[in-house]
């Protein structure tokens, strides 16, 4: 790593079985990790989460309640076999930002030593289960159930152009503005058919996503106040960098607050994830130009970025 980097945390949708087993058998700090989030989570997930991630099943592993824990511990036990492989401590590498893709942004906020690694893990635990609840609930079923729809090549303007046009009496919002022509609606399942017919009718390409529920849209309103309730007990320190909230796809700023604020609003709202990543690329500059580098599991922050600024190379950590 360079004296300056910038760490880019992945979301949901980038597990798979076997995730972090490579940086588990290579570090003893990113086995360290995994054992102390087996000790705190115990049988909370069916199964200790080591094992969830190296063996799955791949359909418990996908569950929504499972998912977001296994990625954040991934991400974290491979930042600190990062760390470890270059003789470094966690405050010796200079970091210029972090961002996270969605529930990413918890594990940005502890590598920015924001967020302390077990009360980052409650929250995620909380969060998956809260957004699964919150998928399953009599409001997400009105509409057929929650659904999500990429686009394919569509602007923010088209994208919002088809949301009107489909959404009816029920709930069709943006959800995830990815990258430039990737952009994901988010709502009743019903809607989203809707709204494929319609993107089809104006030749747009669509595909609807294999996903639990209607994540970043107002049918998760009843996981964001849950999440409200844990966040206000949880302590947050002042991160070391800068830290981009997906939601304002600016700098995180009055600190604890503002931090809790958006990680609520963020359940209901739009990732602004291309956003994020443009203002990084013109903003967070520190001792020349820094590395970008992606932390496990997976490779879909790399190739996000790639449609988003091709001048930036991310160097992705699945393995060590």
């Amino acid at each position: 790593m360079s004296p300056s980097t910038i760490v880019l945390c992945p979301g949901q949708g980038a597990q798979a079985v076997g995730m972090g087993k490579a940086w588990f058998d290579a570090s003893p700090e990113a086995r360290a990790v995994f054992a102390q989030a087996d000790k705190q989570l115990g049988n909370r997930l069916g199964l200790p989460l080591s094992q969830l991630c190296f063996e799955g099943p791949v359909d418990r592993l996908n569950q929504t309640d499972a998912s977001q824990p296994a990625i954040y511990v991934t991400s974290i036990a491979s930042w600190r076999g990062l760390l470890n492989r270059d003789s470094m401590g966690p405050r010796d590498q200079h970091l210029a930002a972090a961002a996270g893709l969605s529930l990413g942004e918890y594990t940005a906020l502890h590598i920015a030593d924001a967020l302390a690694f077990e009360d980052g893990l409650e929250l995620v635990t909380l969060r998956g289960r809260a957004m699964q609840d919150a998928a399953d609930s009599p409001q997400a079923r009105e509409g057929g159930g929650g659904a999500m729809l990429a686009l394919i090549g569509a602007t923010e303007a088209q994208a919002n152009d088809i949301c009107a046009k489909a959404r009816g009496d029920q709930v069709l919002v943006c959800a995830n503005f990815n990258a430039p022509g990737q952009i994901v609606l988010s709502g009743h399942r019903a809607a989203c058919e809707r709204a494929a017919q319609v993107a089809t009718d104006l030749g747009q390409r669509s595909a609807m996503l294999a996903v639990a529920g209607a994540f970043h849209s107002p049918l998760m309103a009843q996981a964001a106040a849950q999440l409200a309730d844990a966040l206000a007990k949880t302590k947050f320190s002042t991160p070391r960098c800068t830290v981009v909230a997906n939601v304002t796809a600016l700098p995180h700023v009055d600190l604890a607050e503002s931090i809790r604020q958006r990680l609520v609003e963020q359940l209901t709202s739009p990732v602004r994830w291309s956003q994020s990543c443009a203002w990084l690329a013109a903003n967070a500059v520190s001792a020349g130009q820094p590395d970008y580098i992606e932390v496990a599991p997976g490779k879909t922050l790399a190739g996000l970025y790639r449609r988003i600024d091709k001048n930036i190379k991310v160097t992705s950590n699945d393995a060590p």
